[in-house]
């Protein structure tokens, strides 16, 4: 090896190799990932989808709400074509100096013969040089420089045998490693404008970049919305704990998404003048004159009869309240997903006593029930089978027969062919087969619940206290596979069953009563009711009344018919199990064998045990390598009135009916394509007891697909902390003589070696 030598690149091939390999690997994925490709549609999709009126209008709508997409397309293309123009120039470039260098003839360089004379040689360099001569006004450095390489290699011995040793007159080539960047950027001259090009790039440039995405990225939260959307969503929950779906809606139409100060996107014409008045009168109990802030102002009132107007299905003017209707509309799914993570907080604040007001479970099921109410453009209390294509109010009246009253999309595709066709009759067949397209296509979820305590000795009870694990199965399966099958039932949510309880019970209990319902309507279920009592006496026997409070306790939650006898039938179990347990206990000590066979038993039991355990946590380990990365695509929500395609989502929670609380925080289920699992946990009641917990699933896209299933949670009393262990137990020659190692010490002290 020669030696060698750092240089930057005089004659630029070095840049060149740089440069295209840079350029390639930019080039190479930004053509796979961003040339504009035209989707093929898969026939079989395409015949599934709804062709009705309104789906058709909603395709032509997405479409052209994208004006300059042609324009970005064409943009994009001669933007990667060029690409692929300078790296082929690149590439020609690069293969011209492996040429040259590879190349080398000192024949060809002097336009002599091979075998040539010297005087031959010497008088074609003469020649030549006379005119490449960098002196000379025809003069070039480059070919004389190569003209002279040529002419030494056949005039000079040792250029001569170096030459037809190692191809190059000067000897083996040294390894020289140069720096891919052209000589002239550290010149003096042009020291200046490289100076300031690297003062403009990192800068100014840069921070300016880095700031500008900074600045918008701190206004929004993890669902892209406005901090102070959230921050309004927090304040008008905790100030309304049991907010109705109207106080809802109003809130939502006040986000900051809205309002032109804190949103450029949003735009406001001087036709909202005229238009908005005349859209007031026709909306009946809009709350206009409501004075809180900002729920007064125009921009919130203008959003709010948009919305009453797309759940009432009204015509608005196209070029201009329309498309602020479809704008609005848009972006609400993103700000209602907010609003439910805002009352979820301050649900859990309330847990923790950092806030006095409870939200109860109504106020964030009314924000659930915006989602859906929105995507379909329909009030809650219309039927659900307005969500059906060329379905209007007027032919509900068809539904309705002294054999049946169909309420449901359950129920109309449980019916039998024959019968399906004659509700619908007032449907041409083209119309009928949409119909039975879209209501194919919806879903129907199979619904399991499994309670389990993980990380316990017997995961199948659930003590005072204990973290209880439940695990839902979701499985998803199309509406078309239940035509004609009357097996399933409707599981859905019954949200007012204790109210009627109550209101049934008026006529029978005063108002000391009512005010015990208020007392047991704000606490949980396994917190204390404390209720307030006439001052009375003391009693003698104070043990009578704690085992009188407990029941009371218990009782807060109404349990089914079936409780009272099964804790008067618990007694007496456990009488008998205290008989069986002496006559066990007489019988061990009269046969030991028995004993030992027992033991071996258990220890084969303890480790099958064992080994199950460690099955389970593997498996949970897995789940939760499956769940990083999933998706947020599941099925298309047929929603002609909303502007955007829209996928399935559903939110799962447990909560009690009884005491109005929410008990798990929502999870929002966005990947349910066939099946999904999830857990749910929460802390068992801190008292003993059968408690009644509702599981409930709720669609974000379609009315009338609620499903709820009920918890039996028996809980049992909390095992006592052990004072006494076997393992714990030391015999007296076992603790005599530890009194007496204890003092020995197999190091010699100083005193010990004196009296030696």
């Amino acid at each position: 090896m020669g030696g060698q030598k750092f240089e930057y690149d005089e004659s630029g091939s070095t840049f060149f190799y740089f440069v295209l390999s840079f350029l390639a690997l930019i080039l190479v994925p930004a053509t796979f990932y961003y040339w504009p490709r035209k989707r093929k549609e898969d026939p079989a999709k395409r015949a599934e989808l709804c062709q009705c009126p309104n789906c058709v209008k909603k395709q032509l709508i997405i479409e052209q709400s994208q004006p300059y997409k042609g324009v970005k397309n064409f943009f994009i293309k001669l933007a990667i074509v060029l690409g692929w123009v300078l790296l082929g120039f690149l590439a020609y470039k690069v293969s011209q100096f492996d040429y040259e260098m590879s190349n080398f003839d000192p024949y060809e360089i002097l336009g002599l013969p091979p075998g040539a004379t010297q005087a031959e040689i010497k008088k074609s360099y003469r020649k030549q040089s006379l005119i490449l001569h960098p002196d000379k006004e025809t003069g070039d450095e480059k070919a004389f420089m190569k003209l002279t390489k040529a002419y030494q290699a056949l005039t000079d011995d040792e250029a001569r045998r170096n030459f037809e040793k190692y191809g190059n007159p000067d000897g083996p080539g040294a390894m020289s490693f140069g720096i891919a960047l052209p000589s002239w950027i550290v010149e003096k001259e042009n020291s200046v404008w490289v100076l300031g090009l690297y003062a403009l790039v990192f800068m100014v440039a840069l921070p300016t970049a880095v700031g500008t995405w900074w600045y918008r990225s701190i206004r929004f939260s993890g669902e892209q919305v406005l901090l102070d959307t959230t921050q309004m969503y927090f304040y008008f929950c905790h100030k309304t704990p049991s907010m109705p779906l109207k106080r809802a809606l109003m809130i939502l139409a006040a986000s900051c998404e809205f309002d032109r100060r804190h949103n450029s996107e949003v735009i406001e014409r001087i036709t909202d003048n005229e238009e908005v008045p005349m859209l007031l009168r026709e909306l009946p109990n809009l709350g206009e004159k409501n004075k809180e802030q900002p729920l007064c102002r125009p921009y919130s009132i203008k959003a709010r009869a948009l919305l009453h107007a797309h759940l009432s299905r009204m015509r608005l003017p196209p070029d201009t309240l329309e498309c602020d209707r479809r704008y609005v509309v848009s972006r609400c799914p993103d700000l209602i997903v907010e609003m439910v993570n805002c009352v979820n907080q301050l649900i859990a604040l309330a847990y923790a006593r950092r806030i006095p007001r409870l939200p109860t479970i109504e106020t964030i099921e009314n924000c659930m029930k915006l989602s859906p109410m929105i995507v379909q453009g329909l009030w809650e209390y219309k039927s659900p089978l307005l969500q059906l294509p060329y379905i209007t109010e007027d032919h509900l009246k068809h539904f309705t027969n002294r054999k049946k009253h169909i309420k449901s999309l359950l129920q109309l595709a449980q019916l039998p062919g024959d019968e399906r066709r004659q509700v619908l009759r007032f449907l041409n067949d083209k119309q009928y087969d949409d119909l039975m397209k879209v209501l194919g296509n919806m879903p129907y979820i199979h619904f399991q619940v499994n309670t389990e305590v993980i990380d316990d000795e017997n995961s199948t009870v659930v003590t005072a206290g204990a973290i209880v694990t439940v695990t839902v199965f979701l499985r998803r399966t199309n509406m078309k596979q239940l035509f004609g099958d009357t097996t399933i039932k409707e599981k859905g949510i019954k949200e007012d069953e204790e109210v009627a309880g109550e209101n049934g019970e008026k006529g029978e209990k005063g108002d000391n009563d009512k005010n015990d319902k208020k007392e047991t309507f704000k606490r949980p279920v396994w917190m204390k009711q404390t209720k307030k009592h006439a001052p009375s006496k003391k009693t003698k026997k104070p043990a009578a009344s704690k085992q009188q409070a407990k029941p009371a306790a218990v009782n807060s939650t109404p349990p089914p018919p079936s409780n009272d006898v099964k804790k008067n039938k618990e007694p007496k179990k456990r009488e008998e199990e205290g008989e069986e347990s002496d006559e066990g206990s007489s019988d061990d000590s009269a046969s030991h064998s028995s004993g030992s066979e027992d033991e071996s038993r258990d220890k084969s039991s303890a480790a099958d045990d064992d080994d199950d355990q460690w099955d389970k946590f593997q498996k949970r380990l897995q789940k939760r390598e499956r769940l990083e990365g999933r998706s947020k695509s599941s099925h298309p929500v047929h929603c002609p009135y909303f502007p955007q395609e829209k996928q399935e989502y559903w939110w799962c929670y447990i909560c009690d009916r009884k005491s109005h609380t929410l008990l798990t925080a929502p999870a929002h289920v966005t990947a349910l394509v066939d099946t999904h699992e999830l857990q749910l946990r929460f802390t068992a009641p801190r008292w003993p007891g059968l408690y009644t917990l509702a599981c409930c699933l709720r669609s974000d896209s379609y009315i009338g697909m609620d499903q709820q299933q009920d918890m039996k949670l028996d809980v049992k009393e909390a095992a006592a902390v052990p004072a006494e262990h076997p393992q714990w137990d030391i015999s007296d020659s076992d603790s005599d003589n530890n009194d007496q190692g204890g003092n020995e010490s197999e190091f010699t002290t100083d005193d010990e070696v004196e009296e030696e």
